[in-house]
């Protein structure tokens, strides 16, 4: 029941009653310890189901454009497509794996601020047509290239919270808007809407007020150029908790109320990304080396469990130039949790996890507590589904993790209910129940 990112033959396991994700996780642990593989994810497709209910229950006025670029794998977008979400695609390549689903190109937005000639006439050759835009110069690219372009104006939002000096910005601002339609006028270019982004690390609601302030601004300005606008992009930045997406309700469904209110023609969506896919994988890393290191050399902002235990470096079988690519940019969001069995009173050491590289880049975990391991243990990351599955740098040698996906039996019968089937857009499913062998490489025992 295996999967790889660029291959659509894989098949999705249905969990037997009784059988759960653990229990898929040691069967492979067991599987990978024995003919020396390497790392491994494992994928929950429910939880994404899961997901798009809860999307639905809390801001249904607003309709989602899966972030192709946080997660492409094909059972990833075959679900998303049969869920009926839309899709943001930021080149070529990810419009090309969009369209094969059978999705329309209505359903397709081009979201690169920084657009290649070459990408906007494969956008323009398959009629997709929406794509968003900040500055003179990417206007005029549009207007050379791609003669039915429908323009969002990307303007920026006063999200400065969480952010780091030197980060990359992307909008326009509010005066600059009135030029860029001045523009657009004079190339023919038909502006129909208006998208900011609020990043997940503000914790100010008071940005989405202001920038669906600046929205209706544009908005009436456009009137006056004849623009006719019908789309509000609200951009992504959401993680994924039901508390964070109600509380974001919370403030814009009141202020959409008032400038975008219903029946005005306006749809409203988003770019939701890690929101549906983060918590849906699971990263099975083996430990490969291990040293003990002098604790009076170890900064570390973990309390110790004793002046003179020793302190431990482990280094494991994926790092930054693969699955945690993410690390270099952001911090991690997820604890190692250690896979063996190991008593609750067993003592704790402070402990650092590294890539294979020998990298001072390829850090994972800078410190934590973990009981002892040795060579050959496994450890386990949640919340990985996100930026996670990129081809591995050839500075390692590493092998691209495989990807085993599953769904409960209940999960498939939900899916099921809402008229989501196999037979609709993911002709690329083999549900097969867990108990049956599909072959000695593929197969699974379902014991506990």
């Amino acid at each position: 029941m295996k999967g790889f990112i660029d291959d659509a033959n894989y098949s999705v396991g249905l969990l037997d009653e009784g059988t759960n994700l653990g229990n898929v996780i040691d069967n492979y642990v067991n599987e990978h310890t024995l003919t020396g593989k390497n790392a491994f994810f494992v994928g929950d497709l429910g939880k994404i189901v899961k997901k798009h209910s809860q999307w639905q229950n809390v801001v249904a006025q607003i309709k989602p454009f899966y972030m192709v670029k946080c997660n492409s794998t094909p059972a990833v977008l075959e679900i998303l497509a049969a869920l009926g979400t839309g899709f943001a695609c930021s080149s070529k390549s990810e419009m090309a794996l969009v369209q094969e689903l059978g999705v329309s190109p209505e359903n397709i937005i081009y979201i690169s601020p920084c657009k290649q000639v070459s990408q906007i006439k494969y956008a323009a050759k398959v009629g997709v047509n929406i794509m968003t835009c900040d500055n003179e110069i990417e206007l005029k690219k549009i207007a050379r290239n791609h003669p039915n372009a429908k323009v969002l104006l990307h303007i920026a939002t006063e999200d400065n919270i969480g952010s780091e000096e030197g980060n990359m910005k992307f909008g326009t601002t509010l005066k600059n808007c009135r030029h860029l339609m001045e523009c657009a006028k004079e190339l023919d270019v038909q502006i129909i809407g208006v998208k900011f982004h609020v990043s997940s690390a503000c914790k100010e609601s008071q940005v989405y007020v202001h920038a669906l302030s600046d929205a209706r601004c544009v908005f009436d300005m456009a009137g006056e150029f004849g623009f006719k606008m019908n789309i509000l992009d609200i951009g992504g930045g959401f993680t994924g908790t039901e508390f964070q997406l109600e509380e974001i309700n919370h403030v814009i469904s009141p202020l959409l109320d008032v400038y975008f209110p219903e029946g005005s023609g306006i749809k409203i969506i988003s770019e939701p990304g890690s929101y549906y896919v983060s918590s849906a994988f699971k990263l099975a890393v083996n430990i490969i080396a291990k040293k003990v290191v002098d604790s009076d050399k170890f900064s570390s902002g973990v309390e110790k469990t004793g002046s003179d235990e020793p302190v431990f470096t482990y280094f494991m079988n994926d790092g930054v130039y693969g699955s945690f690519a993410s690390k270099l940019s952001e911090d991690l969001n997820t604890i190692p949790e250690v896979h063996k069995k190991y008593k609750e009173d067993e003592p704790l050491f402070t402990s650092s996890l590294w890539g294979p590289s020998c990298d001072e880049l390829d850090q994972i975990v800078e410190s934590c507590l973990l009981p002892e391991l040795n060579v050959g243990d496994w450890l386990i990351f949640d919340n990985m589904g996100a930026d996670s599955f990129h081809e591995p740098s050839a500075f390692n040698d590493v092998q691209r993790p495989s990807i085993y996906y599953m769904m409960s039996f209940s999960d498939w019968y939900e899916m099921q209910d809402a008229g989501i089937t196999s037979d609709t857009m993911m002709k690329n499913f083999f549900f097969v129940p867990s108990c049956i062998q599909l072959n000695q490489e593929d197969s699974f025992s379902t014991e506990a």
